[in-house]
């Protein structure tokens, strides 16, 4: 049995739209984009993650950047099984002499359809995996935050992702009540995209856009302690000419606004369909923030507004799903009832 093990290396990987993370030996090893490079004349990848990332939106017609995740989900069945193996080199690049059996859990949307299932089973697979287990992410992330899942007791998680808002009731080791919509990080980067062209006449792209929202994205108009405003450079949509622009928080937040309602709507809904004792738990509990998306500045107290009820943002919300899955993968014997 030993040996056996010693043969089996296991990882745990929060696959995401918008970044990829890979738990191995209770360490994050790999926290990169979720993007591959691909030379067209040939195929061959030139590069994946960081590397990748550098180049999206500066390539010319021989290269192409694919982001092989769309809305939690894999788009891209041969991109997707790429990076995944390219990610688990970088795991393996101080050299084993032989080849380890790999045991995988990966995190998935709540809301995947059984067709997205195999193609991430696949996926995983075909990067060289020999057991795949996967874990629903609003799961994941009530784990990594330390909630004992298998209280009877109703916790709310809220994930928001690059790709989904996964919003979850967990109890008693299973999903009571969730309600996943396609609106996350991707959506506030297209929202800041088109105001800058509508409100400024600036045309940007999408890495511009994600560094405004680290900078100075906000969910409220007003903020206890706003950021500076942002240098922004991209194209006059009027004269062709590069040129250089300041936005506010407040500007972000207006931009944001319909996006952050329909997560809103969501976490409304979610509560109706509970249950009326774990409602009761709930309400002692509060809801928690879980996912890139919890560090927009102000959303934990605009669904705390709109809600009536106490918010939490994790600590280092990022990695709440990752941690969580690499707690399942360590105790897989406590945790195969979650696991599909």
């Amino acid at each position: 049995m030993g040996i056996f093990n010693f043969l089996t290396q296991e990882v745990a990987i929060d696959l995401g739209t918008a970044n990829t993370l890979i738990i191995h030996k209770d360490k994050v090893v790999v926290n990169e984009p979720s993007i591959i490079a691909v030379k067209r004349s040939t195929g061959e990848i030139i590069a994946i993650g960081k590397e990748a990332q550098k180049m999206h939106g500066k390539t010319h017609e021989d290269i192409k950047t694919i982001r092989p995740l769309k809305d939690g989900v894999i788009a891209d069945f041969k991109a997707a099984e790429h990076m995944i193996r390219g990610f688990i080199k970088m795991i393996n690049r101080k050299g084993n002499w032989m080849t380890p059996q790999i045991r995988m859990v990966i995190c998935i949307p709540s809301g995947i359809t059984e067709v997205e299932k195999r193609a991430v089973r696949q996926s995983a697979e075909k990067a060289g995996a020999k057991e795949v287990y996967m874990i629903p992410e609003p799961m994941a992330a009530a784990i990594g935050i330390g909630i004992d899942i298998s209280e009877p007791m109703g916790n709310m998680i809220i994930d928001i992702g690059g790709g989904t808002t996964e919003i979850a009731v967990i109890a008693l080791s299973g999903i009571v009540s969730d309600e996943s919509i396609r609106v996350a990080g991707d959506n506030f980067t297209d929202d800041i995209i088109e105001y800058m062209r509508r409100q400024h006449n600036l045309m940007i792209g999408e890495r511009t856009a994600e560094q405004i929202k680290i900078e100075v994205g906000a969910a409220l108009p007003e903020l206890e302690n706003p950021p500076e405003d942002y240098a922004v450079n991209g194209r006059d949509l009027m004269t062709g000419i590069p040129k250089q622009i300041h936005v506010s928080y407040s500007e972000i937040a207006l931009s944001l606004d319909k996006s952050i309602a329909k997560i809103e709507e969501a976490v409304l809904k979610a509560l109706e369909n509970t249950p009326p004792e774990l409602s009761a738990d709930i309400y002692q509990t509060g809801l928690y923030l879980t996912g890139g998306g919890a560090l927009l500045r102000g959303l934990d107290k605009r669904i705390s507004s709109k809600s009536k009820l106490p918010v939490y943002v994790a600590e280092d919300p990022l990695q709440a799903v990752v941690r969580g899955t690499g707690i399942a993968l360590k105790n897989l014997s406590s945790y195969k009832t979650i696991m599909q």
